[in-house]
Parts: structure tokens; sequence; C-alpha cells
């Protein structure tokens, strides 16, 4: 098999294209969480603690010069709180559609499935000759 083929077969298959499909809607799914903690959560909540923008919040090692054009060397941990906010968002999120999806898969599962014609046949026999030995 050449190298093109057995990579055409590779990246064709379901499962890689499946993969592909989450990658690139979690991408998405990402954008609308970071503007969701970014743009409507953290303003309130910034502002209910005195408005506090966590993304300003800094411990500065060095402070920056624009004159000798020295950068500002900081660890900026409000915006790892962001960071932290959208992660719990995203694993909530995550955690919901995994839920669902194990309900309806359950829910499957739990449906017992019609017995076959023979069987329901077989079963009015033994009723009929149950009824027959009980009759004097």
């Amino acid at each position: 098999m050449s190298f093109i083929a057995e990579f055409k077969k590779f990246a064709l298959r379901g499962n890689v294209v499946d993969l592909a499909v989450g990658v690139v809607i979690g991408a998405a799914f990402s954008k609308i969480v970071t503007s969701l903690v970014d743009n409507i959560i953290m303003p309130p909540l910034g502002w209910a603690i005195g408005g506090i923008d966590f993304s300003d919040w800094k411990w500065v090692l060095r402070p920056g010069d624009a004159a000798a054009k020295i950068p500002e060397v900081a660890i900026q941990y409000g915006v790892f709180i962001n960071v932290l906010i959208q992660f719990v968002i995203i694993a909530f999120a995550i955690f919901l559609v995994v839920k669902a999806i194990n309900r309806l898969t359950h829910r499957e599962a739990e449906k017992p499935a019609a017995p076959p014609a023979d069987v329901v046949l077989l079963q009015e026999i033994r009723d009929l000759l149950k009824q027959q030995n009980r009759t004097p």
C-alpha cells in the first residue's frame, strides 16, 4: 500500500473526521465562553466587589520604562482567575452534555425488546396447558 493511499485511508476514517469536527466546535465554544466570562460575568462581579477588573490584577516584578523601551515584567494572576472561571464553565457545560447523552443511552438500553412471535406463541401454549391441567 502506498504512503498516500495509507494516509487517505487514515484521514477519511470516521473517528478522525468526528474528532476534527469536535475540535472545531470546541474552538468555537471556547470563544463563546471567553466572551461570556470577559464581557458578561466578570464586569458585574468586579462591580459588585468594588469596581475591580480581575484582568488588571498583577504582581509587578520589574516595572517597565516606555522611554527606555523596557517592557514590564509581571505575573498576571487576574487573567489566570478569568481562565479558571472559563474552565469551570466549560467543564460544567461538558458535564451537562455527557449527562444528557448518558441519560439518552440508558433509556434506550432499558427499553425491553418485544419478544419474538414464536416466544409469544409458546407462552400462550404454556398458559393454555396450565389451564387444562387445573380444570377437573
